[in-house]
Parts: structure tokens; C-alpha cells; sequence
């Protein structure tokens, strides 16, 4: 690491060592107020942080850590616009989109915030007229369905927190995702709806995203098929700042809803990339959601370190990451409604810190982001809590409740909150030979069978993970969890000096995509490339006769 980082690092690497002799289960029964000392809030939300390889003087450390690294200056930057996204030399402004205060907000001496909410503004007489019927289709119906197309961050947010948020939704008005360029995914889609009563969203803030672009005009194909060219613009809104290419498409001026480029694509649900999230929920439970964002925020900005739920929960990460050499990192929500939250944070989080070199551009001599991954709970249970639990690599995990369900089914949750409960209680203790061997003498099995049985029985243990807890998985509530985590990746970014706010990994497959698609297409010699990708084309060209 930076010079200004080595020491802790090497404290780290101490305390590693100390702790490799001290499992948690010891730590627990050494200590009866561990829970008390080790959580957190934030507001309604509870981090237990309890059931991690830490103690005091680890978090002792890793606050030094944070400070040396810069985080509290970096985070002051950020809120103050400056341009900490050096490669693309722009500020980073998402907190800006869920402001809720009266005091300007400032980036190269301009308050955005007037067209921040102008733009809050015109979402919400769009979404409430959409809602109660007064923009309608071509034809004169109301729409029933409406049809998101976009991706990456303009797909990722929107479909998760509408997921997220499917309590809030109406039955009459139902949203639909389409990210893929694989045909599949739109011909799918729409062969249950109408044309009729179907409205689209174009999700591009340049207009010329390929994949987006690509589904967006087999759309536009499908509405004009069915009900003339003329209704396109009655059946399509578009979130752009290219009014001209929006216009040639065929969108209304007062149905193009823009952003800026100091939101990133990751942290742009808060934006009008949201409008469907909106429409899906109605903006006053949107405003909520970014209330609850805004709440995180507040508490990120000034509370203490040692009391910042964000700014604790990345340093564990910088522990295990760098400390421990732990390669990923599963999030695990007991919510069968957060089933796409996983998702949404691999590239919330491996979009941002996946990077080998530093501010310097100099490479790195440190790991740096982990692999996210996870499903809901329980089903994952039932999957690959196996590895979790008894496989050979340690994977650090966050658990995600809520106290109160939606639903009145007893007793479905309190089996939901046992599981959940249970799954840290077993990663932390594990099962020792001894318990293995009681409990299976108590079975009655012979000592030939507990001998050969013992090992195959026997759970480590002493595998870390989080636990966060929440009343209700509401508007706002959703909104703090999904700023939690924006701004656990902003620490972690300071940390590890890496610019988290530029994407360059995800454009040389992109540029080689368009130079070999007239190879694929079979409109230019299939010459040029390596003999792998040259192979592949010919076996290619052959299936497809």
C-alpha cells in the first residue's frame, strides 16, 4: 500500500496473527457483552458486527487506517463537488440527487439543485398522470404495462428496487425490465402484452448505448407493426440528455426526462433513471425512498468513525480483503424481495473498486475489490451454504432481515428470522469433534460409524459475518441500504487510493463486439483475429448453415 498505509497494514497483519489463536467462539464467551460492544445504527437500522475476527484493538487500528488513508478528507471532497473522478475529470454528486436540504449544492460554482428538483418536478406530474389515467396510449386506453429498457445501471437500480418494492405496487399498472440484447429477453416479454396499452422507457443518457438501442428500435418496430408509426411518440418516454436523438426517435420534448454526468450509471437510481420505480410505486413512495438514501447520507456525513455504520462495515471488508486474503464477499438478504439486491451490488461494487491501479496509475500491490455475490435466504441454503459453511475458502457475509413482514402468514417469517438467526450462529461457533461425537453416541451408532462419520460432521466455524436488521422493508428503509453500501465502496475506494467512479474495463470487449460483428454477420472475411476467434467464427458460420 501507500507509504501512509503500510503501517496498518502491517498492524493488520499482526493482528491476524494474534487472532488466528483466538476463534470467535472464545471471544464470545470471554467476553459476555460482545453484542453491546460491537453494534451499531443508523436511524432503525441495527449492524451487528459482533460475529466478526476482530476486537478492540482491531478496530482500533482500522480506524487508524481509515484516517491515514484520507477518508474523512476524500468524503468532504465528494459533498463538496470536487472532481474525484480523475480519469473522466468530474465531480461525484448522487448524495446531490436525494437532497433534501436548503442549502445550495454546489459543482464548478453551480447550484444544481434547482435543476435537480425540476427535474423531481416534472417526474412526478409524469408519473401521477400515467397512474390515474390521464396520459394514455394511441388508441385512447389507459396502459397497463410498462416496459424499461436499458442496462447496466439504468436496468440494475430500477429493477431491484422495484422488486424491493412490490407491496407499494398496483395490480392495474405492472413494470417489466429489458436489459439483454439476446432477443430473447424482448420477445419474452412482450408476447403477453398489448400494444395497445403498453408504454416504453429508453434508459440511454447519450441515446446510443448499442444493446439499449438495439432492443429500443425492435420496440419501436412492435408498436409501429401494430398500431402505425404515428403512435410512436403517444407509447414511448425516454431518460437522455440527447433531445435530438430522442426527437428523430419519435419522443415528445415534455416526455424526455435528462440527468447529469456527475451520476455515475451505478448511482443513478435517484436520478430520472428511477421514473419507472416511480410509476411502479407512485412518487410519494419514491420521494420516501429517497428520503431514507438521503438519512444514510446524513449519518455518513457526520458521524465519528467509530459510530459510521458505512464506514465500519467497509473497513471489515478491508480486513478480510487485505488482511486475510478472503476473495469474496456474499450478501445474503432473508427477502425473498430482495432477490436482485445481490446483483445490484456486484456492480455497485465490483463496477467501482475491480481496479489494478491507483490514483497515480500506478499498479497496485494490494488486493483490492472483492467478488459480490449471494441469493436470498432460504433458498440459498439449499444451494451453496455447503461451501460457506465446510468448503475450503472463508467467505465473509452480510445477513439481511427485516422484524416485520408484509405478509400476515404465520408462520412463515418467524421461521424466516429463526433461519437467518441461526445461519451466523453456526458460521461463528461451527461443531466441534467433541460435539460431533456426543451427538452421535446419542443416535446409538457404533464407534466403527461415529469414527468414520466424525470428519465428514465436523464445521469449522469461526467464519465472519454481518447482521443487519431493520423494522420493515419500506421505501425509505430501502433507501438507506442501498446508500449503506454507495458509500461503504466509497471507503473502501479511499483506502485502496483507486478511483471508483470511471468504468474502463467494460469498453475493449464492447469495441471488439463491433469490429467482429460483420465477421459474425458474414459481410467481411473472417481474417484478421487469433486462431481461437477465428475458429470459432467458421464453427459458428457452419451451425448456422
Amino acid at each position: 500500500m501507500a507509504s501512509n498505509r503500510k503501517s496498518a497494514l502491517n498492524a493488520m497483519m499482526k493482528h491476524r496473527k494474534r487472532l488466528d489463536e483466538q476463534p470467535m467462539r472464545l471471544l464470545f464467551a470471554l467476553d459476555p457483552n460482545r453484542f453491546k460492544r460491537f453494534t451499531v445504527s443508523a436511524g432503525d437500522l441495527l449492524l451487528d458486527y459482533s460475529k466478526n475476527r476482530i476486537d478492540e484493538k482491531v478496530m482500533d487500528t482500522l480506524f487508524e487506517l481509515a484516517r491515514k488513508a484520507g477518508v474523512e478528507d476524500r468524503r468532504k471532497a465528494m459533498w463538496g463537488g470536487k472532481h474525484i473522478n480523475i480519469t473522466e475529470d468530474r465531480a461525484v454528486m448522487h448524495m446531490a440527487l436525494r437532497n433534501q436540504g436548503d442549502k445550495p449544492v454546489k459543482i464548478d460554482g453551480k447550484d444544481v439543485m434547482p435543476d435537480v428538483r425540476a427535474v423531481l418536478a416534472a417526474m412526478k406530474v409524469f408519473t401521477e398522470q400515467v397512474r390515474d389515467g390521464s396520459i394514455k396510449g394511441a388508441t385512447g386506453e389507459r396502459f397497463t404495462d410498462i416496459v424499461n429498457i436499458g442496462i447496466g445501471g439504468s436496468d440494475l437500480g430500477p429493477v431491484m428496487a422495484t422488486l424491493a418494492l412490490e407491496p407499494y405496487t398496483r395490480a392495474d399498472l405492472r413494470l417489466h425490465y429489458v436489459s439483454n440484447v439476446d432477443g430473447a429477453h424482448l420477445h419474452d416479454t412482450l408476447k403477453r402484452l398489448d400494444p395497445k396499452r403498453t408504454m416504453f422507457i429508453i434508459a440511454s443518457k447519450t441515446f446510443t448505448t448499442d444493446e439499449t438501442m438495439t432492443n429500443a428500435n425492435s420496440a419501436r418496430g412492435w408498436i409501429a407493426a401494430a398500431l402505425g408509426d404515428a403512435a410512436v411518440n403517444d407509447h414511448f418516454a425516454a431518460l437522455s440528455t440527447n433531445l435530438a436523438a430522442c426527437d428523430a426517435f419519435g419522443i415528445r420534448a415534455d416526455r424526455i426526462f435528462g440527468f447529469w454526468d456527475w451520476v455515475g450509471g451505478r448511482y443513478s437510481v435517484w436520478s430520472a433513471i428511477g421514473l419507472p420505480v416511480a410509476l411502479a410505486i407512485g412518487f410519494d413512495n419514491f420521494a420516501a425512498f429517497l428520503k431514507g438514501a438521503y438519512d444514510m447520507d446524513q449519518h455518513f456525513l457526520k458521524n465519528k468513525l467509530e459510530r459510521n455504520v458505512p464506514v465500519i462495515m467497509a473497513l471489515l471488508g478491508v480486513w478480510y480483503r487485505n488482511a486475510w486474503g478472503f476473495a469474496t464477499h456474499a450478501v445474503l438478504p432473508y427477502d425473498q424481495r430482495l432477490s436482485r439486491f445481490p446483483a445490484y451490488l456486484q456492480q455497485q461494487d465490483m463496477e467501482s473498486n475491480g481496479k489494478s491501479v491507483n490514483l497515480e496509475g500506478k499498479p497496485l500491490d494490494y488486493e483490492s475489490g472483492p467478488v459480490i455475490w449471494g441469493e436470498p435466504g432460504t433458498n440459498g441454503q439449499h444451494a451453496f451454504y455447503q461451501l460457506i459453511h465446510q468448503g475450503t475458502s472463508v467467505i465473509p457475509a452480510d445477513f439481511l432481515i427485516a422484524a416485520q413482514p408484509h405478509e400476515d402468514m404465520a408462520p412463515h417469517h418467524e421461521k424466516l428470522v429463526a433461519n437467518v438467526f441461526a445461519q451466523s450462529e453456526a458460521l461463528m461457533l461451527g461443531k466441534t469433534k467433541e460435539e460431533v461425537v456426543a451427538e452421535l453416541t446419542a443416535q446409538g451408532l457404533s464407534k466403527e460409524q461415529i469414527k468414520a462419520l466424525t470428519p465428514h460432521k465436523l464445521f469449522p466455524g469461526n467464519r465472519p459475518s454481518n447482521t443487519l436488521i431493520y423494522p420493515k422493508l419500506t421505501p425509505e428503509m430501502l433507501g438507506m441500504l442501498v446508500a449503506l453500501y454507495e458509500h461503504k465502496v466509497f471507503v473502501q475506494g479511499a483506502i485502496w487510493n483507486v478511483n471508483s467512479y470511471d468504468q474502463w474495463g467494460v469498453e475493449l470487449g464492447k469495441q471488439l463486439a463491433k469490429a467482429l460483428l460483420p465477421k459474425v454477420q458474414g459481410s467481411v472475411a473472417n481474417e484478421g483475429n487469433d486462431s481461437s476467434t477465428k475458429g470459432l467464427l467458421a464453427h459458428y458460420r457452419k451451425l448456422r448453415g
